[in-house]
């Protein structure tokens, strides 16, 4: 007896084709119903020529469609961009300037339109719409120097006064590859006044030396302009240093957190001088920018009492060993000896903004006096202060010693412009801090 097939109906094969179709269109419309994001850039409120400006849009949905860029400022509007994405994209980024002589000084936005390939419902949910506000300033600062002609020394000190159109980002005084920023006091109308206090480095021959003061504002408009000095040109000291196995072998245990330990104890003692040396004095720098922005000394700053000077700054030292010559360096601070772990005063008021070890100065405490300017204390047998006490000018901040590369208990006295090193000598001397720095304040 056959048995016979059973049969779907005729019309159930047509119902269940429709509802698969329209399964697949609602996945088709359903699948995505968020619009695209869109992000502006650059985060500033402040917007110069040329500035690049970066657009981007993502969808991970259905792709992108479109992207449409503008730049509007009243009732200008300046198309910047209409771009049709290829099928698939799910992220793009477009950047951007916007052209020269279109816009004026004030208030802009850019506007994004996006879309998608979404469906739901009917596309109007692949659209998205933003929207930034800059304020562009094409204009650079303008500067007014109002010290007369600075006078200097050759490896000594300096204070500008200056104005400036407007408060500027950033603003110093560049001398070749060394910056020295200044610092904002008050506003008189419309011009907002800076000091900087600046040096003429000691490896800077007069005949190159060419500060110029620089000023950039928030829009990143930027300016330079000379004004008028006098350099003294000064002939610094030889001196000659001869290195002995004792001495080094005294020595280098205190550099272990340096060295790997590879090496003869000369080449070992010559990467001290010459690598930590670098590192010492780049973080000098670093330590330079941690500074007031008002003057918290007055008067002469106090040398060690009772001390005699041994080495002098910007010495030109020749390292021998066994009679040849090993290695050059110049010292760049004074030698002050007195009797064994003598007490430290401070130089001047300040505010301890280092009390650590630091390499080739051993035990260090450096003082900011405000505006850039410090002192420093080395090879101290100990410190007497932490970082961000407050001191005042003779005060006890340590004792002298032998840490560091000290070949015998002394204080080797610093004083940092922007932890760049100057002539101490000049800052002992009421008549030079009255002609040179206090007198251009008032």
């Amino acid at each position: 007896m056959n048995k016979e097939k059973k049969r779907f109906p005729f019309g159930t094969v047509i119902g269940v084709l429709v509802l698969a179709v329209l399964a697949a269109g609602a996945f088709m419309v359903f699948r995505d119903t968020t619009p695209p994001t869109i992000g502006i850039e650059p985060d500033v409120a402040h917007v110069g020529l040329p500035t690049e400006y970066v657009v981007t849009v993502d969808d991970p949905g259905s792709g992108l469609k479109s992207v449409e860029i503008s730049a509007v400022q009243g009732e200008k509007n300046v198309p910047i961009l209409s771009k049709q994405m290829p099928q698939g994209t799910r992220q793009a980024k477009e950047k951007f300037t916007l052209p020269k002589d279109q816009f004026k000084d004030g208030a802009l936005s850019i506007q994004v339109t996006a879309r998608d390939n979404s469906l739901y419902p009917f596309g109007a949910a692949g659209k998205s719409t933003a929207s930034k506000e800059f304020s562009l300033d094409t204009k650079p600062p303008r500067i007014f120097v109002k010290t007369h002609t600075t006078n200097m020394n050759q490896g000594g000190a300096g204070l500008l006064v200056y104005a400036l159109s407007e408060v500027a980002k950033e603003t110093g005084i560049q001398v070749g590859e060394r910056f020295f920023p200044a610092y904002r006091q008050a506003s008189f109308g419309d011009q907002n006044i800076y000091y900087c206090m600046f040096a003429i480095p000691w490896d800077t021959p007069p005949a190159k030396f060419k500060p110029m003061i620089m000023a950039e504002d928030t829009a990143g408009n930027s300016v330079r302009r000379s004004f008028n000095y006098h350099v003294n040109a000064r002939k610094f000291r030889k001196d000659r240093i001869n290195l002995s196995d004792s001495f080094m072998e005294k020595t280098i245990p205190e550099f272990h957190q340096y060295l790997t330990g590879e090496g003869s104890p000369l080449e070992q003692y010559l990467k001290i001088n010459n690598e930590v040396r670098a590192q010492n004095r780049a973080q000098l720098v670093k330590v330079g920018r941690d500074t007031a922005d008002e003057m918290l000394w007055k008067g002469t700053f106090k040398r060690l009492p009772n001390s005699a000077n041994r080495a002098r700054f910007a010495d030109a030292r020749d390292y021998y060993y066994k009679g040849k010559k090993v290695d050059h360096q110049t010292h760049l601070g004074l030698d002050l000896a007195s009797i064994r772990q003598a007490p430290v005063p401070a130089g001047n008021d300040g505010i301890v903004v280092f009390a650590d070890f630091l390499g080739i100065y051993g035990n260090v405490v450096i003082i900011d006096h405000g505006l850039g300017l410090q002192t420093l204390y080395a090879h101290l047998s100990s410190i007497a202060v932490a970082r961000n006490d407050n001191v005042t000018r003779g005060q006890t901040i340590g004792h002298t010693g032998t840490t560091g590369l000290a070949g015998g208990d002394h204080l080797h006295y610093g004083v940092l412009i922007s932890g760049i090193p100057v002539q101490p000598f000049e800052w002992w001397d009421a008549r030079w801090i009255s002609h040179n720095i206090t007198s251009k304040l008032q």
